[in-house]
């Protein structure tokens, strides 16, 4: 029997909840403590580490290369990743209805460039391929790259497998999951998304505040997301996407999340009773 780590003391949350917030922006008050010990716990177990001071003795210990790794295992535990298919399917109405429609008028370089930049299990950002799919009549010939990054490795490995079920589906209409998914042999319940909208989609590893950003970017997804910063780290995420994203692209945030007071780069559009962001012009 496995012995039992206790809950994290008001001092070690302190101390871990710094060091997420330095490496991530993730913002954790203190009444998330018994959150973050039973995520932190999965960590602890792994390692065969008793306690949590002494998990956060051996981060500070490591290499610098093994101790990046680290953190990417503990933030991987820390973050919440929690979507399904067409999640606010006002959002892809707009997308299909209008934006695609409005970018396919606007571009001569026949490229099309779409970031889910907090894709987690993957059901976003296969969503907008579906929504893409359904619009080629657009764009014929045209390049199309659908960028899906997030903070936790494990999340990226399960969208790459591609196969859901339950919950995760139940908003996908009939006719899109007999044209997009086949059912998974042996399990029927389960459905695996098809070739042909995975291979639009690239998955790869990205921290707000520490990757590279992307360039010429046509439309973002970060919805959901700034919740969990402050507002300083809000006010610097949101500038990133300015300097990506392209003057008649759309920055589609949670429907509970607002740029005000927070940036003036961006003016608020409700597209078919969708919230969206534009750029306002460069100064």
């Amino acid at each position: 029997m496995e012995p039992t780590i206790k809950r994290l003391t008001e001092e070690e949350f302190n101390r871990f909840a710094k060091l997420i917030y330095d490496e991530s922006g993730i913002f954790l008050k203190d009444t998330k403590i018994t959150l973050l010990s039973n995520r932190l716990r999965k960590r602890l177990q792994a390692l065969d580490i008793a306690e949590f001071s002494d998990y956060y003795n051996y981060l500070q210990s490591l290499p610098s290369k093994e101790k990046a790794l680290e953190y990417e295992k503990m933030l991987d535990v820390v973050s919440t990743n929690e979507t399904f298919f067409f999640r606010n399917e006002r959002h892809f109405d707009a997308l299909s209805q209008v934006c695609l429609q409005e970018i396919a008028k606007v571009k001569t370089d026949r490229t099309l460039r779409i970031w889910s930049s907090a894709c987690s299990t993957g059901e976003e950002p296969y969503t907008i391929a579906i929504c893409v799919k359904e619009s080629m009549h657009l764009f014929s010939g045209w390049d199309i790259e659908i960028l899906a990054t997030d903070i936790a490795p494990s999340v990226i490995q399960f969208a790459n497998i591609a196969e859901y079920s339950g919950r995760r589906i139940e908003k996908v209409p009939t006719e899109i999951l007999k044209k997009y998914f086949t059912q998974k042999k042996g399990d029927p319940s389960v459905y695996v998304v098809n070739d042909d909208i995975k291979k639009m989609v690239t998955f790869y590893y990205h921290n707000f505040f520490k990757s590279v950003f992307p360039k010429d970017i046509d439309i973002i997804f970060c919805r959901n997301v700034m919740i969990y910063f402050d507002k300083r780290h809000q006010v610097e995420l949101v500038a990133k996407f300015y300097q990506c994203i392209l003057d008649h692209g759309y920055l589609f945030i949670g429907h509970s999340e607002t740029l005000h007071s927070i940036s003036e780069d961006f003016s608020y559009r409700k597209i078919l009773e969708a919230p969206v962001y534009v750029p306002n012009p460069r100064r």
